[in-house]
């Protein structure tokens, strides 16, 4: 995605309608009717406190199973336990003007008009508020040392910020009071309206131990950023106070809202409440960090290449060569990287299938692997009739064999696959269910261009220029975003692996699973570490000090 100028002047783009229509109407009085409908589960989990009525029941059917909704306007449990068997959204359209409900397993807003969740800061304040009632106070009046660590929690609007020197002083105490046995560092993130692309994609950036490093160790300082003003916002900022919020030892579901603002202010094409591809989101948020920090790298010295986080941590070179068939002349190209986008290596017939018809395509038993993938990927092929390389060496164009391979890898390695497919002749596009295997360890030596070229010509050729053989070639894995559903109406989630246990992370809810969740998941975006760099790692990040002279590429321990 390339650079642009942007516009600086903070304008923010219009909440949901019906909420805001609901709001002029009856103002804040039902969210304080159902705050006591709240309860916290140690984790930080929000939901309604069942134990305070009966099992719910939907109006409609009195079943007990499903999702549950309650009514803001005439308190109405309906369920919704698949899109044909949805009483809630049938309640909703047979009555108007109740397009508004709390979703009551999460204790969320949820409107039935644009059929997702909708934020609004003071249903989010009412949620707070009732969850700081749970801690008593000391002798003196003054609140407890969880207290007070949850009324440092600022709200992330356009005009509070955080305390990141507190937060970051928090961090680098022991938190030994903490109830959760999570590890620190993991804390849900509120859906803020169609954000599961961003929340999954940012559990997945807060794990990646040199950017956490990085931020941790205060090397973007928000007071020293010299492009912080009133009037702008700096993404790497907004980044920096996440890290903090959530390795406070904080547990509470947390809402990245100015950093959502923020993100809209930078990427003003995406600034909306529809649900947004994670991939696309990932490559947009590094290029705003590289817009910001690449660009004051580039003023204090001159590098060919880029010093910025984003590039440092991401960064690989992707190698090109394309061969003529007539005389065996090679033209090597070299194209930076911050990810590889993978063709899953399903069958012709099914790939074919999968567009050619217009219902579901038959599902097939087997599965593709992630070096299958890779395999793929590096293998020649010969370019169309179109493509004809114009040979340097016979001075007209012939046939030519395309071959990729990886020149340099990255510190974490981010693999894309391509689960969307399109078809420009029909017109038409469709998600590819196929499950993909993945290992959670893997040597990527094989796809590196000395590997390839070696076994292109053998041990005929001289020794490879620029030997990799000091390269880390073997990676850990560390998280994986997920995408369930169809192509218009589907589910981003992240899976979390810390020190060998994987969590799930769904929005604002976080939860311990079993490694053949994570294999049977559809992965989307899987992000692997340098194995030195995970293995480094495996102690609790509470009981490690934080110094600012801390390089960091040496990783703190605790995150895996």
């Amino acid at each position: 995605m390339g650079i642009s100028a942007r516009n600086c002047t903070c304008t923010t783009p219009k909440p949901c309608q019906h909420l805001m229509d609901y709001k002029l109407k009856y103002g804040l009085r039902n969210y304080t009717l159902v705050q006591d409908l709240f309860k916290f589960t140690t984790c930080g989990r929000t939901m309604m406190d069942k134990s305070k009525s009966e099992v719910p029941k939907c109006k409609v059917c009195s079943g007990c199973h499903g999702r549950f909704f309650m009514c803001l306007i005439c308190s109405s449990v309906t369920c919704c336990v698949d899109p044909e068997s949805n009483h809630a959204l049938l309640h909703s359209e047979s009555n108007g003007g109740h397009e508004i409900a709390v979703d009551m397993e999460r204790a969320e807003l949820y409107c039935f008009v644009c059929c997702d969740q909708v934020y609004d800061p003071e249903f989010d304040k009412a949620v707070v508020c009732k969850q700081m009632t749970r801690f008593p106070r000391s002798e003196n009046g003054v609140m407890g040392s969880v207290d007070l660590r949850l009324s440092k929690r600022k709200r992330l609007d356009l005009v509070a910020d955080l305390d990141l020197k507190s937060m970051k002083r928090l961090v680098a105490k022991r938190k030994q009071s903490s109830k959760s046995c999570f590890p620190l560092g993991l804390r849900g993130l509120n859906n803020l309206g169609n954000t599961c692309f961003m929340n999954s994609v940012l559990q997945a950036l807060l794990h990646a131990p040199p950017l956490r490093n990085y931020f941790l160790n205060d090397r973007h300082n928000s007071e020293s950023c010299r492009r912080s003003s009133v009037n702008q916002l700096c993404l790497p900022c907004d980044i920096d106070a996440i890290f903090c919020a959530v390795f406070s030892g904080d547990r509470t579901p947390f809402s990245p809202a100015k950093f959502l603002y923020s993100w809209w202010q930078h990427s003003e094409n995406q600034a909306c409440y529809e649900q947004q591809d994670a991939h696309e989101f990932f490559i947009s948020m590094l290029d705003r960090i590289h817009e910001k920090l690449g660009r004051t790298n580039l003023e204090n010295k001159e590098n060919v290449d880029c010093q910025c986080i984003a590039h440092r941590v991401f960064s690989g070179i992707l190698r090109s060569d394309v061969t003529c068939t007539s005389c065996g002349f090679t033209s090597s190209t070299y194209d930076p990287c911050v990810d590889i986008s993978l063709e899953l290596n399903m069958s012709t017939s099914y790939a074919t299938d999968l567009l050619s018809k217009p219902g579901k395509p038959n599902k097939t038993t087997v599965s593709s692997t992630l070096t299958g993938c890779l395999d793929l990927f590096t293998r020649p092929e010969k370019l169309g009739s179109d493509q004809k390389l114009f040979c340097e060496n016979c001075h007209e164009k012939h046939d030519a064999m395309k071959q990729m391979s990886i020149k340099k890898l990255p510190l974490v390695l981010c693999l894309h696959i391509k689960r969307f497919a399109h078809s420009h002749i029909q017109k038409m596009s469709r998600k590819i269910d196929h499950h993909l295997q993945f290992p959670f360890s893997f040597d990527m030596k094989p796809y590196l261009s000395s590997s390839i070229v070696k076994q292109r010509f053998g041990n005929r050729i001289f020794p490879f220029e620029g030997d990799e053989s000091d390269i880390s070639t073997e990676f850990e894995i560390f998280a994986v975003v997920t995408h369930s559903g169809m192509l218009e109406s589907g589910h981003f989630v992240a899976y979390l692996r810390l020190k060998n246990q994987w969590y799930k992370c769904d929005d604002a809810w976080i939860t311990e699973v079993d490694e053949e969740i994570v294999r049977a998941s559809q992965c989307y975006l899987i992000f692997y570490v340098q194995k030195g760099l995970y293995h480094r790692g495996s102690e609790d990040l509470s009981c490690q000090p934080l110094s600012p002279l801390t390089d960091p590429f040496v990783p703190i321990a605790g995150c895996c």
